[in-house]
C-alpha cells in the first residue's frame, strides 16, 4: 500500500492527494479544504471486477476512512468503460468452488466463512459514518449491485445499467442485494422479477424506481455531481451529518417507537455540541454552512 502524498489532476481539473493505494481499488483524498475522499474502483482492464484483493482491501479501505478525521463524506466510483462487471469469476473458481474441509460438514463452514467475510466488505460501506455518494456509469452487474445498494446516496450516467446476475451463474445474490434492495426501491414485485430473470435494468426505469436519485449524461457529469453533492455534505457539521447517517440506517431496521428512542438517546449527547451554536449564529448572519469551521470529529 503506498501511503505516501502523491499529487496528481483528474480529468476534472481537481487536486488529489492518494492517501493509499491498494492493488483493486484506488483512494484519495480530494483536498483537506473540502474534505472528500475519493474510492475508485481501479481495475480497467478488467472491467473492475472484483477479485480476491477486492474483497479484503475494501473493509482495510472504509475502516480507515470510519476513522480519518479529515474525511467527512465519500465519492466511490468505477474506473474505466463501466463501473464494474461484478465478481471476477476466473479470480475467485477455485475459493468458491473447491472450498476446504475434511468432510461436507467442514467444507460447508469453511464456506460460510467465505460468504460472511464478502458480506462484510459491503457491509463496511453502511456502517461507516460517513456518508458514500455513489456515481455509476456503464455496467453495474452482480456484485455492483450488491455495493451500491449499501451506498448513502447514489447517481447513475445516462448510459448505465443494473443487473443482479447472480441466478445466471447459479447462485442467489448473497452479499447484501436481497437484504438491501427491497427497501431501496420498496417494490417488492420489482425486485422480485430482478433477481429472478437477472434482466438488464437502465438508467431510466433505475431512476424511475428510486434505485437512484439523479441520472446525468455522461460519465464525467455524474462524477461532477457526485463531487458536489459530497462537497455540500462534508461542509455541514461532522456531529450532524454523521449522526444523520446512522439514525436513518437504524430506522430503517427497527419499529418507528425504537427509532425514536433511539434518537432521543443519541442527541441526548449529541446535542451537546458547538455545532448547534455555530451553525445557529451563521444562519442568524445569513452565512452558508461552508462559511463555518467545524472541528474534526
Amino acid at each position: 500500500m503506498n501511503t505516501e502524498g502523491n499529487h496528481e489532476v483528474n480529468s476534472f481539473g481537481q487536486g488529489f492527494v492518494n492517501f493509499a493505494i491498494f492493488f483493486s481499488i484506488a483512494t484519495k483524498l480530494v483536498s483537506s479544504a473540502t474534505h472528500v475522499t475519493h474510492v475508485e474502483l481501479h481495475r480497467p482492464d478488467k472491467r473492475n471486477a472484483m477479485n480476491k484483493a477486492f474483497w479484503r482491501e475494501m473493509v482495510e479501505c472504509f475502516n480507515q476512512i470510519a476513522e480519518d478525521p479529515e474525511c467527512r463524506a465519500v465519492v466511490f466510483s468505477g474506473a474505466g468503460k463501466v463501473f464494474t462487471s461484478g465478481i471476477d469469476l476466473m479470480d475467485m473458481a477455485s475459493e468458491i468452488l473447491q472450498p476446504e474441509g475434511d468432510d461436507t460438514a467442514r467444507m460447508a463452514w469453511h464456506v460460510r466463512r467465505i460468504i460472511t467475510k464478502y458480506q462484510e466488505t459491503f457491509s463496511v460501506i453502511e456502517k461507516c459514518p460517513k456518508p458514500v455518494v455513489v456515481a455509476v456509469h456503464g455496467a453495474c452487474v452482480g456484485a455492483g449491485v450488491d455495493l451500491i445498494t449499501a451506498c448513502d446516496i447514489r447517481l447513475c450516467s445516462q448510459d448505465s445499467w443494473f443487473s443482479v446476475k447472480e441466478v445466471d451463474i447459479g447462485l442467489a445474490a448473497d452479499v447484501g442485494t436481497l437484504q438491501r434492495l427491497p427497501s431501496v426501491i420498496g417494490n417488492r414485485s420489482l425486485v422480485n422479477e430482478l433477481a429472478l430473470t437477472a434482466r438488464k435494468m437502465y438508467s431510466d426505469e433505475a431512476k424511475s424506481c428510486g434505485l437512484v436519485s439523479r441520472v446525468l449524461p455522461d460519465k464525467e457529469t455524474v462524477l461532477t455531481a457526485a463531487m458536489e453533492i459530497a462537497g455540500e455534505i462534508a461542509a455541514r457539521s461532522p456531529v450532524a451529518v454523521q449522526g444523520t447517517k446512522i439514525n436513518l440506517i437504524y430506522a430503517r431496521d427497527h419499529s418507528v417507537a425504537e427509532s425514536l428512542d433511539y434518537m432521543a438517546t443519541w442527541n441526548m449527547s449529541m446535542l451537546q455540541t458547538q455545532d448547534l451554536m455555530k451553525s445557529a449564529q451563521a444562519a442568524m448572519e445569513k452565512k452558508t454552512p461552508k462559511d463555518v469551521v467545524f472541528s474534526k470529529l
